[in-house]
């Protein structure tokens, strides 16, 4: 079904992709749902992302201290970000979505805030501001401006069903999803492309309790979930190696030099 706040949405989707010589692929599972979903004819690059370039950058570990000091995040803290999606059913007036936080900052603070951070990022569509930010647990990054390098400064990844998730998995970093509303997403909102439930890197839970025990025995959940996450690395990880910038512009630049 089209997105509940734009029942036009595909067809207009539909109609740009008129306007694309090429559509890049981040993985060779999503190639053909792509050519599906946008009704695009035209040549679809298998090249992965360029914006996870960084994430295979030979220096990771300075790049990931030199961000956490700009955040003002205290040494030797686990850092955890938290990155959401919005939901088309929840909005304020057309155009601005709610951020319902759901998860108990107060509850977390007191059973993680000694020795973690946790990162905050609302979607682009919400305009709500972060309860709790400012407080020494939990730092409100929606405005900082590349998420590649917040997923660099993170230790883990808590998300629900964001697209985030495939790109955090560049990193083989532990994930926790955050999945309060499961049956109403998978069943009367989007939906997924994949048996989500199943294949999902990282346990699935429902409350702040289960949320905070999760990261608060995150190895054990880590090794838990290894040969989940290794079978998702290799579904959806499988095109990036850090050139996918360089193929794409080759591309472009052969395209150039034929005239097409």
């Amino acid at each position: 079904e089209a997105p509940a706040f734009n029942p036009d949405y595909h067809e207009q989707l539909r109609a740009e992709t008129k306007n694309w010589t090429f559509l890049v692929s981040a993985n060779r599972f999503s190639t053909p749902i792509l050519r599906r979903s946008m009704g695009f004819d035209g040549e679809i690059l298998e090249t992965g992302y360029p914006r996870n370039d960084v994430l295979y950058a030979p220096d990771l570990a300075e790049r990931a201290k030199e961000i956490r000091e700009s955040l003002g995040v205290p040494p030797g803290k686990r850092v955890i970000l938290y990155a959401p999606t919005w939901r088309d059913d929840d909005a304020h007036s057309q155009g601005r979505f709610r951020f319902d936080l759901k998860l108990d900052t107060e509850r977390a603070r007191a059973e993680l805030g000694h020795d973690h951070v946790l990162l905050v990022r609302r979607h682009s569509n919400t305009v709500d501001g972060v309860t709790g930010a400012g407080d020494g647990f939990v730092l409100d990054v929606s405005d900082y401006p590349d998420i590649s390098e917040l997923y660099l400064a993170a230790d883990i990844l808590v998300t629900d069903y964001s697209s985030v998730m495939f790109d955090y998995a560049h990193l083989r970093r532990p994930m926790v999803f955050f999945t309060y509303d499961l049956e109403h997403y998978r069943d009367t909102l989007r939906g997924f492309y994949f048996d989500f439930e199943r294949n999902a890197p990282g346990p699935l839970v429902r409350t702040t309790d289960e949320l905070v025990s999760a990261l608060r025995d995150i190895d054990r959940v880590t090794a838990d979930y290894s040969e989940r996450y290794q079978l998702f690395h290799e579904e959806f990880c499988d095109l990036d190696d850090g050139h996918a910038t360089e193929r794409l512009v080759e591309r472009m630049l052969a395209e150039g030099a034929s005239g097409g």
